[in-house]
């Protein structure tokens, strides 16, 4: 059983995760592989609505994506944002990156080679990944801005959507460890975190939460 105390605390990282960042038309929109199709339906719905005129998918495989999308997370991307309906010509691919900063620098590269002014990026990523992709956008690509977006779902929603609410708490709670050790590795910039934020992190991995934990001797605070 997870106790009220936790979900209390997955709630405090679930809302500092999402940016809260309006919505606006910009250059270009990246959807960032994972195990989640919603990201490629948001970028969809976001094209439809006219917020970019091109997408850009990225990302390989990993151990969790490897059985569900064999073709690489940005091929299947792809092949569902054709399904719903939008042109082959407002769609990139990027196929090679295994992390973030991957996913941010090729798709960057991707750009720069067909020859797409950026100015501004819309970012899509899960949910909970919205505040790690930001920052490691804004450390790898300072010039352009930009804007983070997600599926527009309650932690409920998301939990439901999963299946395994301990493995959401798991992803939460290792988002966050991310944040608070990449930027001293020069893979983000750093991101101001509350005192709250770091006592309901705290308390989770103490109750056992740790599976997507990075090994490391560092504190978390």
């Amino acid at each position: 059983m997870i106790s009220a105390q936790a979900w209390a605390d997955t709630r405090r990282l679930w809302d500092y995760h999402q940016m809260g960042h309006t919505l606006r038309p910009c250059s270009v929109a990246i959807g960032l592989g994972s195990h989640d199709l919603g990201v490629a339906d948001t970028a969809v719905d976001l094209y439809k609505r006219g917020m970019a005129p091109l997408l850009v998918f990225t990302g390989a495989t990993s151990p969790t994506t490897r059985e569900r999308m064999p073709r690489g997370e940005a091929v299947h991307y792809r092949e569902r944002a054709l399904e719903l309906g939008v042109p082959a010509s407002a769609v990139l691919v990027e196929p090679r990156a295994r992390n973030t900063g991957e996913n941010i620098r090729f798709s960057r590269e991707l750009l720069e080679e067909a020859g797409v002014d950026v100015s501004s990026v819309l970012l899509i990523s899960k949910p909970y990944e919205e505040r790690r992709a930001y920052a490691t956008a804004r450390k790898l690509w300072p010039a352009v801005e930009i804007v983070s977006a997600s599926s527009p779902m309650t932690l409920e929603e998301y939990v439901d959507s999963i299946g395994d609410g301990r493995l959401v708490i798991d992803m939460l709670v290792g988002a966050l460890q991310r944040l608070l050790l990449y930027p001293a590795q020069g893979f983000m910039i750093n991101q101001p975190v509350p005192d709250d934020v770091l006592e309901a992190y705290d308390r989770l991995r103490h109750e056992g939460f740790t599976s997507r934990l990075l090994v490391t001797d560092q504190p978390s605070a």
